[in-house]
């Protein structure tokens, strides 16, 4: 199989897959012709956050059989058009939350004693000692909006740090430590010494913090964003730190990010007073970015080995193991009434050992282990079927 891995993904991945799989890896991100182009006669492609695959893109990639995104977010990918083509699709949610807790605690307390202005001016020659507006964040309120698995982490160690945290969340999720959930945004915004944004990119979280929120805001108050560029608008928000309401700000995603490091890149908050911005390094520490490479690469790995789908974004989910004493079916068939008697139907002659379904809307999986020495003509069989959309053996 051929695999393409953009983006600097960690190399460790490279030796999980081993000699079975073809692997090229490219540093930056591919977009437009340069991708189609490299897409052709991929089986599997793994991304980051650059590399957006889009319909357009994905119609050009007649073999790929599944997107392993090498992050958190999925938003750069076409899900519905994976799902409709049954590309399998997985990312790694948890394994960057410590890295981006942690960045997170370092801004706060970078905010409050303005280290990055006065880093900037020790490096001009300038010494200013002054205290005036820097303070401790110990008994200070943090306010996370979007209480998941980044938000709940922050939660903990705010907290550690003599921090008072609340949190708004519209999924009804359980408060850890001594956090208190707020009935409203507006009353966490009113509330908040420090904000710290946790939340995907959707319509809805679409410029979630205009005018109008950075108004609520407490006067003297702090923004952060960590989550998505477009989640925050930055015509409104450079207007609140101009007219001084808010004393400072936090930006490691922006609404326009240049492909790699080589571009130029320019920025209308880039020479405001206390406002600190980063490259989008979240997850960019080499722990993060090892852990989220071996999650990744197991996901796709026990995908094609054993067929399991556990945490797949586009697939009816089945964990599974290897199968050591029978050959496995592995089939994708259309969710109407009546398909899974069709299979059956096939595979009355033989000996199950065991037999796997899901469904999700309009797909189902079905993983058959069968004893028979010979699966070729199971598959051509199965191939035959109106309801059968794609099958294979392990």
């Amino acid at each position: 199989m051929n695999v393409l891995l953009l983006e600097n993904i960690d190399k460790s991945v490279v030796k999980c897959f081993g000699n079975n799989y073809n692997v090229e890896c490219i540093s930056d991100a591919l977009n437009g012709d340069a991708l189609i182009e490299k897409i052709q006669n991929v089986h599997i492609i793994g991304i980051r956050s650059k590399t957006n695959l889009t319909r357009k893109i994905l119609e050009q990639a007649p073999n790929l059989l599944l997107v392993g995104c090498f992050c958190i977010g999925t938003n750069q990918v076409d899900i519905d058009y994976c799902t409709e083509r049954n590309i399998a699709l997985f990312n790694s949610p948890f394994m960057s939350t410590r890295s981006v807790s942690e960045l997170i605690i370092g801004l706060i307390i970078s905010l409050a004693r303005k280290l990055g202005d006065k880093n900037q001016m020790m490096h001009g020659g300038l010494w200013n000692k002054s205290s005036k507006n820097n303070h401790e964040i110990r008994g200070k309120t943090l306010g996370i909006i979007g209480y998941g698995h980044v938000g709940s982490q922050v939660s903990i160690l705010a907290e550690n740090m003599g921090m008072n945290v609340i949190f708004y969340d519209i999924a009804p999720v359980m408060s850890l430590g001594n956090s208190t959930k707020m009935v409203s945004m507006e009353a966490l915004l009113c509330s908040a010494d420090y904000v710290s944004l946790h939340v995907p990119l959707l319509p809805e979280t679409n410029n979630l913090i205009g005018d109008t929120e950075l108004q609520q805001m407490k006067s003297g108050s702090y923004l952060l964003n960590l989550s998505r560029g477009n989640v925050v608008n930055i015509t409104a928000l450079k207007k609140y730190l101009d007219n001084g309401h808010l004393m400072g700000a936090a930006l490691d995603v922006f609404p326009d990010e240049p492909e790699n490091k080589k571009s130029q890149w320019q920025f209308c908050l880039q020479y405001a007073d206390n406002v600190i911005l980063t490259p989008h390094i979240g997850g960019s520490t080499e722990e993060a970015q090892y852990e989220i490479g071996q999650d990744v690469a197991n996901k796709i790995l026990s995908y094609f080995e054993t067929g399991s789908t556990a945490n797949c974004l586009t697939l009816p989910n089945i964990q599974i193991g290897k199968c050591q004493t029978a050959t496995r079916i592995i089939n994708i068939h259309k969710n109407i009434p009546g398909a899974l008697a069709q299979i059956m139907a096939v595979m009355d002659a033989y000996n199950i050992i065991r037999q796997y379904l899901a469904t999700k809307d309009a797909i189902g999986y079905c993983i058959i282990d069968v004893e028979v020495t010979d699966s070729k003509s199971i598959l051509e069989t199965l191939n035959k079927l109106s309801v059968n959309i794609w099958s294979r053996t392990q």
